[in-house]
């Protein structure tokens, strides 16, 4: 996968776990895609300011950005210095 850059308009669907089941939210950001260093079989998606305040709980993901459709389980989360967020997805 390359590198899209971060100014990529995208539609994210992510899922958090409450305490009545699943829940999916929805939001319209910009994002860049990345390779994740040591590990080829997992992609992360790194999402500028303003960011949604309950996304760094996703647990899952489903990603629409330049034509292609991107779903997985987030592995790990990381707020960058900018306040960009980066997910660490796992494809399904």
């Amino acid at each position: 996968m390359t590198s899209t850059l971060v100014s990529s308009p995208a539609h994210l669907d992510y899922g958090l776990d409450t305490l009545f089941g699943r829940i999916t939210k929805s939001t319209e950001c910009r994002v860049g895609l990345e390779q994740v260093l040591n590990d080829p079989s997992r992609f992360a998606v790194r999402i500028p300011p303003p960011l949604p305040e309950d996304l760094e709980q996703a647990k899952t993901l489903v990603l629409r950005v330049d034509g292609r459709r991107l779903t997985g389980t987030v592995r790990h989360t990381e707020r960058l210095d900018d306040d960009s967020l980066k997910l660490e997805v796992e494809p399904d």
